[in-house]
């Protein structure tokens, strides 16, 4: 099969809610719009389908099917265009353990559902994505759990002298599907290739997807954290496949802040050469509905054409040594910040109806256990403060440390630019420690402030001062249109 280059995905990240919705908060019914949307407009071959913190629809299949068939009698959904499901980790979110299996069960039900489409055979849904993969094991007992009880109960009589299970109801199918784990956290992404070889080492595959979080280090660790972990788990993953001979195809979790990625219709050549050696890129909310509907066309057949390449080879242990300082003067900061991000996140506007999972900021021991909201609404808080996130912690490097980024992170000084556009000099919560950086103040000479949304943001700083936060949610929307997206 060919393996999808764009995955579309439902995080909202976005400003302006799509044309299809009558809600700001996309849910429901739109998302089954949504998802045929991205196959038969933007020219995305995936969708992945969120059943994490939220009324799982398990009929996603059946609905596209029937609302849309005359399209997808020609684009046979599991061959041309694929639904992923992102399934809750029983590990770490107990409270939605058995939606987990929900979900599982489904995927037979969808099977049988195109079928009946098809006239024949045809496996709709046979990849599940796990989050916050922390062992082998987690990824191993849902392949099992798939294998052994979802399918293998048809096999199982009654009573003795009875019929199957299988004879009562029909056939389960597919037999088996693949788990992709989803790696998050520093820990596990620097061991991301040994919990993939540990999981591969007694199952014959063709292939074998991985997907490494962009996000959610870049709130844990400081931006520059998140693209070195990714470049290190991309090499190691590599290393992988010459050693085991499976093909592995990387999958980066990028949204369109700078913070969370940068990928946007209008970056994504340079995006593509940051990470030649990953094979798919998620295309969030902002993406496909911040910016002209031709302009994300074009950007994601650019994405859909392009081949991956192997990088230059990576000084692993002089990445741990800038990651270490890095993030612990970037952890120190968001502590000392944090009572006013927590304080605007509750004015900043949802854009799904869901919950999504618990964020590994909350129960990191190493970040002094504060709770902070998750990645999308810290990263808009910040920007509405007139504080981009890219620029905390930059202080604790030397101009050898940023010579070694600069080599590494080829985007790095683009990427602080298009965040720096953001920035108001007058925000009273730049700590101290950042204050006349000189590579701050150097790269301020060569890019034009955004006026506008500098005043806009001086509004939301006076409001918040003031108490005065009755119209501070529009304010906040405001700042991120002329951004170009949420957070």
């Amino acid at each position: 099969m060919k393996i999808p280059r764009c995955m579309s995905t439902q995080h909202p990240d976005n400003v302006n809610p799509p044309f299809f919705s009558t809600d700001p908060e996309l849910g429901g019914e739109d998302e089954i719009t949504e998802a045929y949307y991205v196959f038969s407009h933007l020219g995305c071959n995936e969708q992945m389908w969120d059943c994490e913190g939220k009324e799982v629809d398990n009929y996603v299949v059946k609905k596209l099917l029937t609302k849309y068939g005359s399209f997808f009698k020609n684009r046979i959904l599991g061959q041309k265009d694929f639904i992923t499901l992102r399934v809750p980790n029983p590990t770490v979110e107990k409270a939605e353990a058995k939606i987990l299996l929900e979900t599982l069960e489904s995927i037979p039900r969808s099977f049988d559902a195109a079928k009946l489409f098809y006239g024949e055979d045809n496996v709709p849904v046979f990849e599940v994505i796990l989050p916050m993969t922390a062992s082998s094991d987690c990824l191993d007992r849902i392949y099992r759990y798939y294998h052994d009880f979802v399918v293998g109960k048809q096999s199982k009589p009654f009573k003795k002298g009875d019929i199957t299970i299988a004879e009562w109801i029909g056939e389960f199918k597919p037999e088996k599907i693949n788990v992709i784990p989803l790696f998050e956290d520093m820990e596990n992404m620097l061991n991301a290739h040994n919990m993939t070889r540990d999981y591969l080492k007694d199952k014959s595959v063709e292939y074998q997807r991985v997907f490494l979080a962009r996000s959610d280090p870049a709130m844990n660790y400081g931006f520059i954290s998140a693209l070195l972990l990714n470049k290190i788990a991309l090499q190691r993953m590599g290393q992988l496949e010459k050693e085991t001979g499976v093909k592995i195809y990387p999958i980066i979790g990028i949204g369109s802040a700078p913070f969370r990625g940068n990928l946007r219709p209008q970056t994504v050549e340079r995006i593509s050469k940051e990470y030649p050696n990953a094979h798919t890129f998620t295309i969030q909310s902002s993406f496909k509905y911040d910016n002209p509907p031709e302009d994300v066309i074009s950007a994601i057949k650019i994405l859909n054409g392009r081949k991956t390449t192997i990088p230059a080879e990576i000084d692993e242990e002089r990445c741990m040594e800038i990651m270490e300082k890095y993030s612990n003067e970037y952890q120190r900061q968001i502590i000392e910040i944090a009572p006013v991000i927590n304080q605007i996140a509750k004015y900043i506007p949802s854009r799904r109806k869901r919950k999504l999972h618990i964020g590994l900021f909350g129960y990191a021991r190493n970040i002094g256990g504060i709770s902070l909201p998750r990645v999308i609404t810290f990263t808009c808080a910040l920007y509405s403060l007139g504080l981009p996130p890219e620029i905390l912690g930059i202080n604790a490097l030397n101009e050898e440390d940023i010579s070694f980024i600069e080599n590494v992170y080829l985007n790095f000084k683009d990427d602080l630019r298009d965040a720096l556009q953001f920035f108001n000099h007058d925000t009273e919560f730049l700590p101290e420690s950042i204050r006349n950086n000189n590579l701050i103040e150097n790269l301020l000479e060569t890019i034009q402030i955004n006026e506008n949304h500098k005043e806009l943001t001086d509004v939301i700083l006076y409001s918040l001062k003031a108490n005065k936060t009755e119209n501070i949610g529009e304010t906040i929307l405001e700042a991120a249109h002329l951004r170009g997206f949420l957070g």
